[in-house]
């Protein structure tokens, strides 16, 4: 029994060695590491295959994101990039422009529009003007004793203020272009209401179809022409500045208000026209032709008859 307890105790110790060549670890770092080199290979690529100009978007995109994304750029929203974006359909270019460069539609469209709005602008604006003269009939006294020969309306030219004669109260002396009294305190308040406004105007005179009986040649066309320029320089006295007036014609009874009764009073009138945009366009294209030599302005019809041709 005393052998038995100096006998010495054995304890085994199993010692875990990491698995070597057997074990999983080196395969996830392995992993990391081609992954890493895809992505790495990757962007080699995409860098190859990126415009120098691209490049330098991407950059100043990464640097100031909010700059490039207000103010646009290469690689933001550009035809150019790589990398597709905007538009209705990711998968197409739509909504990617280059710049300087816009599709010929997307110009007619917004030209269109942005005529169309200066036209209902104007339009606007001509008949407030309407409105106002309307008004200023109804407060002034001596003008509303005349408010049946004054007739306004709005016409494809612009808005068309007429002044008419009556049988008994004509606006000027009979055959002559001296205006009455009453009719240069007419001209001299349209005068002012109309320099408020920036439409240039036209002044036409008109007779009626009385013939006007002279020995020296003078007819109703010098008479027409002369008291469509009294009236004018009526209206300057009264405010209108020079340069609104853009064209004084006189038409003698070349245009009666009442066609069935050339010889009615109401066909000896003053007409002025506040225009729009389109018809001061006109006369200004109109008065340019008159000013090119005669052989150029052949070969300007000629050549628009060859395209109206084609």
């Amino acid at each position: 029994m005393a052998d038995e307890g100096q006998r010495p105790i054995v304890v085994k110790r199993i010692k875990k060695v990491a698995g070597g060549h057997h074990g999983g670890a080196w395969k996830i770092a392995y992993a990391d590491f081609v992954t890493a080199m895809m992505a790495f290979f990757l962007l080699m690529w995409l860098l190859g295959s990126t415009a120098k100009g691209d490049l330098v978007g991407i950059s100043e995109y990464f640097k100031t994101p909010l700059k490039v994304a207000m103010q646009g750029g290469s690689g933001s929203g550009d035809s150019s990039s790589v990398i597709q974006g905007g538009g209705e359909d990711l998968t197409r270019r739509a909504g990617q422009v280059k710049k300087g460069d816009s599709p010929p539609a997307n110009k007619t469209y917004d030209l269109q529009a942005a005529k169309a709005a200066l036209q209902r602008e104007e339009s606007a604006r001509l008949s407030a003007l309407k409105g106002r003269i309307e008004s200023a009939i109804e407060v002034n006294p001596m003008l509303k004793k005349y408010q049946n020969q004054l007739l306004l309306d709005i016409t494809s030219e612009g808005l068309r203020i007429q002044i008419v004669d009556e049988k008994n109260r004509p606006m000027f002396a009979m055959a002559r272009a001296e205006l009455q009294p009453y009719t240069k305190e007419i001209l001299h308040i349209i005068g002012m209401v109309l320099n408020e406004v920036p439409n240039k105007i036209g002044i036409s005179g008109h007779t009626d179809s009385t013939p006007y009986g002279s020995d020296t040649g003078y007819s109703n066309w010098e008479l027409s022409s002369d008291r469509a320029n009294a009236s004018r320089r009526e209206m300057m006295l009264g405010g209108l500045a020079d340069d609104k007036v853009l064209r004084v014609v006189g038409l003698a009874s070349a245009a009666n208000l009442d066609a069935k009764d050339p010889f009615n009073p109401i066909n000896r009138r003053i007409s002025i026209i506040v225009m729009n945009k389109r018809t001061e366009e006109a006369v200004r294209r109109d008065a340019a032709t008159l000013d090119v030599p005669a052989e150029d302005a052949t070969g300007a019809a000629n050549a628009t008859l060859d395209a109206v041709k084609k």
